[in-house]
C-alpha cells in the first residue's frame, strides 16, 4: 500500500465521495452533462460503479444535494490546477523603497521619480525615505520640501497613502497608484 501525502488526504477529506456520502437522494449528472434526475444513494452508487467511476457531492446545500459521476482524481487534478492558476495570475504587490539625503540633486531626484512612476504603473507601492545626518536633522524642512517634489513629480500616477512620517533621523512616505 502506498502512503499518501498529508496534503492529499486533507483535500480529501473535504469532500464527500462514494461510501461517505450520507444523503438518501441526490440530483446525479454524469460526467457529460447528462442529468439523470433525483434518485437515492444506492442507485447513483451502482451506477457509478458500473462505469468505474466515482460519485462526489458538489452542491450539499441544494435541495436535494447535487452530486456528479466523475473520476474523483481527474477532477482533484483539475481543481488543483485552476487553483494554481488563479494564483499564479494574481499579483502580490511589492514595496519599493527609495532613500536619500536632503541634498540630493535635481537630476537625480527626476530620475527617482521616473523609476517611481514606472514601478507605481506596475501596481507597485513606493516607499521614499530621506535620512538627516548631524546638523540637517535641525532643518526637517529641507526634507520635506524634496518630498513635496517628489509628490508633484509623481501625481499624474501615484498618491500618497499618508502624511509623512518621522522616524529618528528619516521622514518617509508611502505612495500607492491611483
Amino acid at each position: 500500500m502506498r502512503i499518501k501525502p498529508l496534503k492529499e488526504y486533507s483535500i480529501r477529506e473535504n469532500y464527500k465521495v462514494n461510501h461517505r456520502i450520507k444523503f438518501p437522494e441526490l440530483r446525479v449528472i454524469t460526467r457529460d452533462g447528462e442529468n439523470l434526475g433525483v434518485i437515492t444513494t444506492q442507485e447513483a452508487l451502482r451506477i457509478a460503479e458500473e462505469r468505474g467511476q466515482d460519485l462526489v457531492v458538489i452542491a450539499e446545500a441544494a435541495n436535494p444535494p447535487v452530486a456528479k459521476i466523475l473520476d474523483f482524481n481527474k477532477y482533484l487534478y483539475e481543481e488543483h490546477k485552476k487553483e494554481s492558476a488563479s494564483r499564479a495570475k494574481s499579483k502580490k504587490s511589492e514595496l519599493k523603497e527609495f532613500r536619500f539625503g536632503p541634498t540630493i540633486d535635481k537630476g537625480d531626484l527626476e530620475t527617482r521619480i521616473s523609476r517611481a512612476v514606472g514601478f507605481l504603473k506596475d501596481g507597485n507601492r513606493v516607499k521614499i525615505s530621506v535620512k538627516l545626518q548631524g546638523r540637517e536633522n535641525d532643518y526637517p524642512q529641507i526634507a520635506h520640501e524634496k518630498l513635496d517634489k517628489f509628490t508633484e513629480g509623481i501625481a499624474e500616477v501615484g498618491k500618497p497613502e499618508d502624511a509623512p512620517k518621522r522616524n529618528g533621523n528619516i521622514i518617509s512616505i508611502t505612495y500607492v497608484a491611483k
